[in-house]
Parts: structure tokens; C-alpha cells; sequence
């Protein structure tokens, strides 16, 4: 129960009653079925058959004529489709080939539904609905997923240094968690970058679109501390500030930049009329030094036992796991892959505090691959793009 109170990948935990290769032997299975193994009902509890297929879809003229077939089961109770105090299941699997379906299934399954996951809250959350998105946000099942890798519970103090349009901090807040984030993006902050949906690229953002509106918009704003301007290579926190969790998705320089504060030039001065209206210049921040500075922010600032929850590209072909961002302090706990093309991926890694850090520790040495990755996918991208232009053309003289 607890597991599918979090589980936004579970659809539900069932208690099989019945499973054949035929449906005919299926109602035999339950016909036959001990009392000892079919639990006594009480009479005035409520309930639903679902029918549920894999590979074939069916009307609802057809799933009712299923569901009538069980009408030997000794389920007593008025019938609820929605929130029953009892729920069943039956499945056929007619295998991962749509266009060869078979007459009949392969297999058939019958239980009870003994709790259900979290699914709903992917579409609860979805940024089709969302009233403030950005380029980069992430979508809702992954989101989730980061929180629950996160281990964030009620009353926990969650970070994220990258926050964007705010979707880990949504996620973070859905599970109890208090909310806080950090962007060097003032634009975003505000809600003042370009419009995201195709339908209002040549609009302006509404005034209310904010990571403030989102929290407000699925009930969590108790949850929501604030988000503030800040340049996560110069952290403005306080040495004693202690988080639960940090959760966070950096820039890899692809579809938004990877910028900290700071001059190309050298002895920059500024008189007192300049100070006040200042907007500081930006220079490269390269992934290898966002990791090197993420991991170090963690050891300082996550409580002992507390995790690191982070995204970090790769090329397919070079990875290896000893490359992978270490610090002295920090054990990778978890990493999982999403595949993202045939030659690209990212890892979604997650680390423990498991020590509290000493003076003069620094990360292992981040990885070379890391510090030219932006310039090692925009060159792929160019040698594809090449090749098939070269393609083009020689489909064209050749007919």
C-alpha cells in the first residue's frame, strides 16, 4: 500500500484469482474457486468489474458484455463506477502486434484490485494544463520520478538550483515537500521569456504567469517557499542552511545557455549612478564546472542521508560509468538512462550524503567529456545534417 500511495509508474496491485491461456477455463478456474481463497463480501459494499486489454481495443458495448459474463461470482452490492468500496479486474493480452491480432487472447487474468498507483497524478500534473511552462520544463512522470528518487516526504526542506519554469518544484510540493529554487534567468522568473506553446509564440505571456501561479493552480502554494535570481556559481546561502533534498535538471547548453556572472574584461569598474540599474555580464558556465559546483553545493547543504537528484548528458558511445561526477562525500545511489537519439542519452543519477565534508575536498575530476559536450553535439548535428543533404542531392540527379 505504501509503495502504490508514491508509484506514479504502478497501475495497481492486484490479487490474482484466475489466469489461462482461455477464457472458457478462466470462469472454470473461478467457478471452482475454494471459499477460503474468495474473501467474504458484505452486502452493502459497493463495487465495479473493469476490463482491461492489451493489444486490442475493444467498445464499451464489448467490455459490458464481458463484465456480464462474471454474473456467477457471489459479489453482492450495488454496482459503483467511480471510487467503489470494492474493485476487480479482468485483463486479455493479445500480444505487442497490432497488426496481427489475434481472434482470441493469448492470455486472461482475474482478481481483485488490492490498491491502485499513482498514475492520475502524471495527468493531474501534465504541462498540456499547466498555465506557466517553459522551453526546458520537464514533463510530469519524470518530475515525479526525480521527487520519489529524492525520498521527499512531508515537511521536507526540497532545492532546486536550476529551477526554470518550476516543474521539479511542483513534483517536490505534490509530495508534501516545502519548495524553494534558484535561476540566474531573471526573464524566466518573471515570466517574461518568449511564449512556449505554438499556439502563442507570436503572443506575450499572461501577467499572472509565474512558477507562483503553477503552485496556486494545483493547490500546493502553502508548499511554495520562493524562487530567487541567484547565479548558482556564487551561492548566496547561508553556510547552516540544510536541505532535505536538491532536485535538479542543470543546462547542458543545448536549448538554454549555460551562463554564471562574470567580465571578459578585466578591472571593471562602476560608478554610484551605474551600481543601482546594473544588469552584471555573463560568460560560459561549461557543464564540467555546474557538476563540479552541484556536488560540492550538495556535500555542504544536504543533511546527512539526504540526496542529490540530477540529469547529466552523455554520448552513447563514450560513456563509462567511472566517468560519471563523483564526490568524496557523495554515493551514487541510483542511475538509470533515457535514451534521447541514437547517439545521445541522459542519466538520471542520484546521490547520498553520506559523510559530512572537511576542508580542502574537492569532486574527482569531471570527466572531459562533460567540458566540450555542447560542441561535440552541435558537430554531430552538423556532420548529420550534412550527410543528408548529400543524400538529397543525390537522389535528385539520380532520379
Amino acid at each position: 500500500m505504501k509503495l502504490a500511495s508514491r508509484s506514479v509508474c504502478l497501475r495497481s496491485i492486484t490479487e490474482l484469482w484466475a489466469h489461462s491461456n482461455s477464457i472458457e477455463q478462466l470462469h472454470e478456474q473461478l467457478k471452482k474457486l475454494p471459499d477460503e481463497v474468495m474473501p467474504h463480501f458484505e452486502p452493502h459494499l459497493s463495487f465495479k468489474i473493469k476490463v482491461e486489454s492489451f493489444g486490442h481495443a475493444q467498445s464499451l458495448k464489448e467490455k459490458i458484455q464481458k463484465i456480464e459474463t462474471f454474473s456467477y461470482l457471489p459479489i453482492q452490492g450495488p454496482i459503483k463506477l467511480k471510487n467503489p468500496d470494492r474493485s476487480f479486474l479482468y485483463t486479455e493480452y493479445y500480444g505487442l502486434t497490432p497488426n496481427n491480432v489475434p481472434e482470441q487472447p493469448y492470455h486472461v487474468f482475474f482478481g481483485r484490485v488490492i490498491s491502485s498507483g499513482q498514475r492520475n497524478v502524471i495527468s493531474e500534473l501534465s504541462l498540456k494544463k499547466r498555465k506557466f511552462i517553459g522551453n526546458t520544463s520537464m514533463d510530469a512522470q519524470l518530475s515525479l520520478l526525480m521527487a520519489n528518487m529524492a525520498k521527499v516526504s512531508d515537511g521536507d526542506l526540497i532545492f532546486d538550483p536550476f529551477v526554470g519554469s518550476g516543474s521539479l518544484l511542483v513534483a517536490a510540493a505534490r509530495f508534501g515537500g516545502h519548495v524553494l529554487g534558484a535561476d540566474i534567468d531573471y526573464l524566466m522568473l518573471h515570466g517574461r521569456t518568449k511564449p512556449t506553446r505554438k499556439q502563442d509564440r507570436f503572443k506575450n505571456r499572461a501577467v499572472d504567469e509565474s512558477i507562483y501561479s503553477n503552485m496556486k493552480q494545483y493547490g500546493i502554494l502553502n508548499n511554495y517557499l520562493d524562487v530567487v535570481v541567484a547565479d548558482s556559481s556564487l551561492p548566496l546561502w547561508r553556510d547552516d542552511l540544510i536541505f532535505d533534498a536538491i532536485i535538479t535538471d542543470p543546462p547542458y547548453g543545448i536549448r538554454e545557455a549555460t551562463e554564471r556572472v562574470g567580465s571578459t574584461k578585466s578591472n571593471v569598474c562602476l560608478n554610484e549612478n551605474q551600481v543601482e540599474n546594473h544588469i552584471p555580464s555573463k560568460v560560459t558556465y561549461n557543464l564540467a564546472h555546474i557538476l563540479s559546483d552541484l556536488l560540492c553545493f550538495a556535500s555542504k547543504h544536504l543533511k546527512l542521508g539526504g540526496r542529490l537528484v540530477t540529469w547529466v548528458p552523455i554520448f552513447r558511445s563514450d560513456y563509462k560509468e567511472e566517468d560519471l561526477p563523483q564526490h568524496p562525500n557523495l554515493e551514487l545511489v541510483g542511475n538509470c538512462e533515457q535514451v534521447l537519439s541514437k547517439y545521445a542519452a541522459r542519466r538520471l543519477l542520484t546521490y547520498e550524503k553520506k559523510t559530512q565534508p572537511q576542508e580542502n575536498i574537492v569532486p574527482n575530476d569531471i570527466a572531459n567529456s562533460y567540458l566540450d559536450f555542447r560542441e561535440k553535439y552541435f558537430n554531430h548535428v552538423r556532420k548529420t545534417r550534412k550527410k543528408y543533404e548529400a543524400t538529397k542531392k543525390f537522389q535528385a540527379a539520380n532520379g
